[in-house]
């Protein structure tokens, strides 16, 4: 946590935190209890934390990113933050915003070694686990629609898998000439399940709704399209969808009964965007 104490700010008045031994403090006196676990819990008195992963699924999705089943994402995203930054500003952290358990971040730290991570995510589960995934990270539990407790410029590189953007916000933490890499689902992605399973699908225009989100704050750059096509064993569907936000709508008997009837492996196609957006 030390390492990423200069960028944060504290969620009350916005001032600069500093550590002090197991404490973040602002200098208006705002204080934060860094846990045993090596997180901060930098959420305001009246958020809510509804929205955040559950314990279940966050499980879920650290057994199925282990697995590797994801790796196409993580490389052509650390490759992505790699180029970003080589031609990005000087200085600044790396910030995941909705990092769940920090796989994805480890990713891009491992290619970036010399620059500090902050996983920012509004799960507890999630955070505690991405405080463990790799020693560059910094673990905050905070609430992407709400300001987040960075400062202003602090980050040369943002980065948001299948989580939620905040323009705004993100404009005003990145530094000028810093950059947005945005991956996203495709309209294919996991198509082999949605109908038999019953999951939420992909809206075709989804890609043109972030861009027209993002940009009255930053300007489209690259993007490129990942996709591969995995086998996937009875518990690798069980953890797809235990992960993602279909988990929230699924009836388990009814899904139990849907998978039995499904091929062992099953051929899914996995099918992704890596997008990236500039802060001029």
């Amino acid at each position: 946590m030390q390492h990423i104490a200069e960028y944060l700010a504290c969620p009350h008045c916005g001032a600069a935190l500093a550590p002090d031994g197991r404490t973040l403090r602002c200098a208006a006196g705002h204080s934060f209890d860094i846990a045993r676990q090596g997180y901060v819990s930098l959420l305001p008195g009246d958020a809510h934390t509804g929205t955040g992963d559950t314990a279940a699924m966050v499980a879920a999705r650290d057994a199925f990113l282990s697995a590797g089943h994801y790796a196409p994402i993580a490389e052509a995203l650390a490759d992505a933050a790699a180029d970003a930054l080589a031609d990005g500003p000087a200085g600044g952290c790396v910030a995941d915003l909705g990092a769940g358990t920090g796989h994805y971040l480890a990713a891009v730290l491992d290619r970036v070694p010399d620059r500090p991570g902050a996983a920012l995510d509004i799960s507890k589960y999630a955070v505690r686990r991405a405080a463990r995934a790799h020693p560059g990270i910094g673990a905050v539990v905070c609430d992407a629609w709400r300001t987040l407790p960075l400062r202003d410029g602090s980050a040369a590189l943002v980065v948001n898998v299948f989580a939620p953007r905040n323009g705004p916000e993100i404009r005003r933490v990145l530094r000028p000439g810093g950059t947005l890499l945005v991956v996203s689902p495709t309209a294919r992605h996991l198509r082999e399940l949605v109908g038999p399973l019953g999951l939420l699908s992909v809206d075709e225009e989804k890609e043109r709704r972030i861009a027209e989100k993002l940009g009255p704050y930053l300007v489209p750059g690259e993007r490129r399209e990942v996709r591969w096509t995995l086998a996937l064993a009875r518990a690798g569907v069980e953890a797809v969808v235990a992960m993602g936000p279909s988990a929230w709508h699924t009836d388990p008997e009814r899904l139990a009964a849907r998978l039995a009837e499904l091929p062992d492996p099953v051929e899914v196609t996995a099918a992704v965007t890596v997008a990236a957006y500039h802060r001029p």
